[in-house]
Order: C-alpha cells, then sequence, then structure tokens
C-alpha cells in the first residue's frame, strides 16, 4: 500500500483549507508534493514507484476541482515522468529525473508570471487607475512590473467575501509602494465608473475562451463593460483547460457553509440554507484580451493556446497517473 509523505499531506490540507490560494501557487504546490512523493516513496520496483507517485498526484486532484492548473500540474508532472521511463535506468534514476521534472514545472511557472508582468506593464499608462479583483500573482505581476518602470498609477481593490482576499492584494500592493484603495464589494459599480481599465488573474479559461475565476468576477466584468472600461486577464498558458476542448464543462465548486455564515447561526433559522460558490464563469465577450507568457490573445484566441499545450485532448492526458491507482 501506497504511503503518501507527512509533507505532501500537508500540501494536500492547505489546497484544501484555501491556506495556499491562488492558481498558479496550488499549481507549483502540488508539483512540490509529487516531488515530495517521488523522495520520500520506498519502493524498490518501478510499478510501485509510479504507484506511489499516483496516489500522491489523486490526493492533491481531489482538493480543488476548479483550479484547472492543478490538474495541469499534476499531468505535467506525471506525463514527463513516464516519457523517461525507458532512459531511466532503475529507482534512482526515476527519482532523480521526478525531482527535475517538479522543479522544473515551478521555475517554468515562476518564469511564467514574471513575463506576463512584463507585457502586461506595457498596457497600463502613468495617471490610470486600474481596478482589480481578488488576488492573483499574475495581475499583481503586472501592476507591480509597470510600478518598478516609473509608471505613476493607483489601484482599486475590492476585499473579495467571504475569504477577503483582497486584503492580501491590498497588503501586496502596500507593500511595493503602489497607492490602493480597498473597497466594499458592494461599491464594485459605483468605483469602476471612476477607473481606467481592469486587470484580473483567472482559474481556468476555458476552450471558447470564458474565464473562471474567484465569484463576483463575472459582475466586475458586467461593470466593465457598462462603463466601457477593457477587461484585462493575466493567465500562464497551463491555466487553459484542455477539458473543455472535448466538451467538458469546468466544475464550480461550494465551500463549506462556514465561511458566510456560523453554524449555530444558521440552527436558529428554520428556513434559510446558504450557498456559497467558490467561483463563476465570464463569458468571452466580456473580455478584451488575455495576456499570457506567449502574448497578448483576443478570448477567442483560446483554442489555440490549448492545441498548442496539449495537442487532441483525452482522458489518458488529462489523468496519465489513473492506470497506476
Amino acid at each position: 500500500m501506497a504511503l503518501i509523505p507527512p509533507e505532501t499531506q500537508k500540501i494536500a490540507e492547505d489546497i484544501q483549507s484555501m491556506r495556499t490560494r491562488g492558481a498558479g501557487r496550488i499549481a507549483r504546490a502540488a508539483a512540490k508534493g509529487l516531488v515530495i512523493a517521488a523522495q520520500e516513496s520506498k519502493a524498490r520496483h518501478v510499478p510501485s514507484f509510479l504507484r506511489d507517485i499516483a496516489v500522491a498526484a489523486q490526493l492533491l486532484y481531489e482538493t480543488r476541482p476548479t483550479a484547472v492548473s492543478l490538474p495541469n500540474a499534476l499531468s505535467y508532472f506525471y506525463t514527463r515522468l513516464l516519457n523517461r521511463l525507458e532512459e531511466a535506468q532503475g529507482i534512482d534514476a526515476l527519482r532523480e529525473a521526478s525531482v527535475k521534472i517538479g522543479e522544473g514545472f515551478i521555475e517554468m511557472s515562476n518564469n511564467a508570471v514574471k513575463t506576463i508582468g512584463q507585457i502586461g506593464s506595457r498596457l497600463i499608462q502613468d495617471g490610470d487607475i486600474i481596478f482589480t479583483y481578488c488576488n492573483s500573482a499574475t495581475a499583481f505581476s503586472v501592476l507591480k512590473t509597470a510600478y518598478s518602470m516609473g509608471k505613476e498609477f493607483s489601484v482599486f481593490v475590492p476585499e473579495t467575501r467571504p475569504k477577503y482576499q483582497g486584503h492580501i492584494t491590498a497588503t501586496w500592493l502596500d507593500e511595493a509602494g503602489i497607492p490602493c484603495s480597498l473597497i466594499t464589494d458592494n461599491s464594485i459599480r459605483y468605483l469602476i465608473a471612476r477607473s481606467d481599465k481592469v486587470f484580473v488573474g483567472a482559474d481556468a479559461i476555458t476552450a471558447n475562451g470564458a474565464v473562471v475565476n474567484k465569484i463576483g468576477t463575472s459582475l466586475v466584468a458586467l461593470a466593465a463593460d457598462e462603463a466601457r472600461l477593457d477587461f484585462l486577464v493575466a493567465a500562464e498558458s497551463y491555466k487553459f483547460s484542455p477539458a473543455t476542448m472535448a466538451g467538458e464543462l469546468v466544475e464550480i465548486e461550494e465551500r463549506d457553509i462556514s465561511e458566510v455564515v456560523s453554524k449555530e447561526k444558521l440552527a436558529e433559522w428554520k428556513h434559510v440554507s446558504v450557498r456559497n460558490p467558490a467561483f463563476d464563469v465570464t463569458p468571452p465577450e466580456y473580455i478584451d484580451a488575455i495576456i499570457t507568457e506567449r502574448g497578448v490573445i483576443p478570448p477567442q484566441g483560446a483554442i489555440a493556446i490549448l492545441y498548442r499545450e496539449f495537442g487532441w485532448y483525452s482522458t489518458e492526458q488529462a489523468f496519465p497517473w489513473n492506470p497506476y491507482l
């Protein structure tokens, strides 16, 4: 029976509980979890080693169903591990290859964030008032890079309830020296009309260019459309969902009701239930451009990114570890 290392279990728990947030950080954490599983595996034979990694991959996969970066990171790792089977001589070589694959993904992810920051920063002008939402490392990279270039601008940051990810963004901006205003979520429509452009991140992008992101993003997009502002999405290519090429829908995660109201308060009510969806879908017609490490594309160009990165989609590509469970 495969044993999952405590560190990998802790990574999975942190993703599940949202102590590790953001699609990019989730993907990098998952890759690290598989590296640890490879390093700690006690397997003496290749099939047992592959099973150890597969069990860890499945545990990580089940933590957050909407963050497409997570299964894409796991697929990236396991597919390349299987490709190394012929050239790797024995368990030690395969373990070493696993470390290189995981560290390679993490480096690629971090470089993508930097590149997106450089590309997106060109879209910011002196005097701009930027509107953002939730907490996105890629969107922040755009703002930080523009500020480091000497551009002067300010940022509106909604709180983003119920988990208040906007507070994290405000902290990042403050530490970078970028002027910002933390605002209540119910003031979005009022204050977005006083902005110049919108930058957000993404948890997943579908084949038709729709963006799955923190609940409330679609409301920001609607308000931006009404105010005639550019709505710009900053996202790494591994956040594009290959499953949507085959017609599958991105699952929208429902979080625990305790994030919204205490269970004690709910017990006092007789006719009240609570819904807490974590994400919503912004249609491509409300998106002006998607900024990736490959360049700036219209939402209609999402399918081209998917073909380039993933080729023709198949279940085996999405879950290459399944046969080893």
